[in-house]
């Protein structure tokens, strides 16, 4: 694989330009890891210092960084930069859906309505430690709602806005949420009545915690209103003062709840605490991205996912950057969107997934070369491992060879990148996370736990120490978080990803062990979509795999196995597509599904998936040993299909 070097006229803001220096910085946070990250942590200002700096044991699944710290997340990211003279800067550029409108918002702005929503939030009777759910698309309401909730200490927890009603309700009753914060309807491309506060008001009364609804007035449609529970954005902050200190935090308390799937159906409450998270994201922002206090930063996450939280929210505001936020889609109007974007806010360090990257791809490079994407400094990838015709797409006709690729590996459960070229001084390689950020300390392990040393060797990859950004728990079950990260290789973070290390020491992702898809990026859980399939009328039993897809990376392919007298039609396929809709959101429904009679399953009842993933990716030469199957025949039917 041919490797990269630094663009010539590249030159780091942070001061990483030579590899030698950067792998001095690696050995360094490798020898005394407690220095290193003490020195990382004077980055964020703290209210107390800590007297510990890490009082984490992998033995014990138990992660503490900065122990009795005091800080305060919303005022690191917003009141310290005004008190040095920066309250007049933009803090966010916000694109509407409609090209022809954005706002923008300084910091003094940001602080009065975090101050007014924080103490509307009071007001309501939400204190310190309570949860509050917000499920928005991306406007600066929704920023503002997150920030107001860490100024006071209570605990959010964002629900992606293209979840589901279900989705929605069961994340709220998981974390016993007192309070939501909606939207009349979403706006995302041709799309300008997303039931929003719809959806909310299907399952509020099946939630028995939940006590307000809060609706910002996005598009301007009447709602119901239902007396003593909803209340609109203006209304809700009618009265309240401008001014709000920011609550006191101990750097283990909980800052965020954020539910990611896992291989059974129940989504996991991964649990981040303020004070370890912060120093992490606002270090491997400035880090990663070569951030510099002139560039105009943009992600294109969602703040329903991680990257939203921590390269759009607290990572970049804690390091005061002027960002872009986008409430739109790359195709609308047109498939120059970003691109326009770009030029018009003379965008420095753009961050995207390789999804978007591929589906702008096929359309022809006439939608790039009519923009001015000379402002471009640095490229940036999320989600999945990129490929190499996207990524030399990206390095050649978007960067035009100018800009380096950061190619970032992490995880919601890592709270930041954990794997990344830095662009100063890290040679790339198309599709390869390259190293691990100083402080990181991966190993390859094979399936009786013993560390593999051969070049090559695709094994399990895990951490076998904790750095300040790392989960603390899952929400609610902390035996689930020891079961999940801590038992299939004892002593060490089990990350549920394989991987191998080349002949130059670089990272290779090679994807999921377990059973989470990766589509378009976001982590769906097969039990999860397994069960929503089996909701749908005339369903006996599904099995779902994930395939090579084109554009999503990986698609979701199903095989459905109907009650005995229900034929397959359109019209089931049709249902099954509406009931993973509703129960889940349109980003889980199967691209494939295939009607079976049987599946292949062993003596004992399991299903050989293997089987199945070789028949989706249409691989049927060698289907392995299959002397275990119930019933051989099962596997003729399914390839005649």
């Amino acid at each position: 694989m041919k490797k990269y070097s630094v663009p010539k006229n590249f030159q780091s803001s942070v001061g990483y330009n030579t590899f030698d220096n950067y792998q001095s910085l690696r050995e360094k946070a490798k020898q005394d890891s407690n220095s290193y990250w003490e020195s990382v942590a004077k980055r964020i200002d703290w209210f107390d210092k800590w007297t510990t700096v890490n009082n984490s044991d992998y033995s014990k699944a138990h992660i503490e960084w900065f122990s009795n710290g005091k800080l305060n997340a919303s005022y690191n990211c917003i009141d310290r930069h005004i008190e040095n003279g920066l309250g007049e800067k933009i803090a966010l550029i916000w694109q509407s859906n409609d090209p022809t409108i954005s706002k923008n918002v300084s910091y003094n702005d940001l602080l009065e309505k975090v101050s007014l929503f924080a103490n509307g939030l009071k007001r309501a009777g939400i204190k310190k430690g309570d949860r509050v759910c917000i499920y928005m698309q991306m406007i600066p309401e929704a920023i503002v709602a997150m920030l107001a909730c860490a100024r006071i200490g209570a605990v959010h927890s964002v629900v992606f806005g293209a979840f589901s009603s279900d989705a929605l309700k069961n994340r709220i009753n998981d974390s016993e949420c007192k309070l939501l914060i909606t939207q009349d309807n979403g706006v995302r491309g041709l799309k300008f009545d997303i039931p929003m506060k719809e959806n909310a008001d299907k399952i509020a009364d099946d939630c028995p915690s939940l006590k307000t609804v809060v609706m910002v007035e996005r598009s301007g449609n009447e709602m119901f209103m239902k007396e003593g529970r909803d209340i609109t954005w203006n209304q809700f902050i009618d009265g309240c003062s401008s001014k709000c200190p920011a609550e006191v935090m101990d750097a283990e308390d909980p800052l965020f709840i954020l539910y990611t799937s896992g291989s059974t159906g129940k989504p996991k409450g991964v649990m981040h605490t303020t004070g370890g998270y912060l120093v992490y994201t606002s270090h491997t922002h400035e880090l990663v991205f070569d951030y510099h206090q002139d560039d105009v930063y943009w992600c294109t996450a969602d703040i329903g996912w991680i990257t939203g939280h921590s390269y759009i929210v607290y990572g970049p505001l804690s390091n005061a950057v002027t960002q872009v936020i986008f409430e739109g889609v790359p195709n609308y109007p047109d498939f120059g969107r970003f691109w326009q974007i770009v030029e018009q806010h003379k965008v420095n360090v753009f961050y995207t997934a390789p999804t978007a990257l591929r589906a702008l791809m096929k359309e022809g490079d006439d939608w790039v070369t009519k923009y001015d994407l000379s402002s471009l400094k640095v490229l940036g990838t999320v989600g999945e491992p990129i490929k190499s015709p996207e990524w030399h797409w990206y390095f050649n006709v978007i960067g035009n060879e100018q800009c380096p690729i950061v190619d970032t590996w992490w995880q919601t459960e890592t709270g930041g990148i954990l794997m990344s070229p830095i662009p100063g001084c890290v040679p790339t390689k198309p599709g390869s996370a390259t190293l691990p950020l100083p402080g990181i300390i991966p190993a390859i392990l094979d399936e009786e736990g013993n560390e593999i040393t051969e070049r090559n060797t695709t094994g399990y990859l895990v951490m076998i120490q904790s750095w300040p950004g790392q989960m603390r728990t899952v929400y609610g079950d902390h035996q689930r978080f020891i079961d999940t990260y801590f038992s299939q290789a004892p002593g060490n973070y089990f990350t549920g990803d394989g991987a191998y290390i080349d002949e130059d020491g670089y990272f290779w992702i090679t994807g999921r062990v377990d059973d989470v898809l990766n589509v378009s990026g976001h982590r769906i859980g097969t039990a999860e979509v397994e069960g929503a399939i089996g909701a749908a009328s005339g369903v006996a039993e599904a099995a779902v795999i994930g395939y090579s897809h084109e554009i999503k990376g990986e698609g979701i392919y199903a095989f459905v196995t109907l009650m005995t007298g229900v034929e397959a039609s359109a019209e089931i396929e049709q249902d099954i597509l509406s009931t993973v809709t509703k129960i889940i959101g349109p980003h889980a429904k199967p691209s494939v599904i295939q009607f079976c009679s049987g599946l292949p399953k062993t003596r004992s009842g399991k299903i050989m998936r293997r089987i199945l993933k070789k028949i989706a990716q249409n691989e049927t030469d060698d289907l392995g040993d299959t002397s275990t199957l119930a019933d051989p025949s099962v596997i003729d039917s399914l390839l005649e299909k």
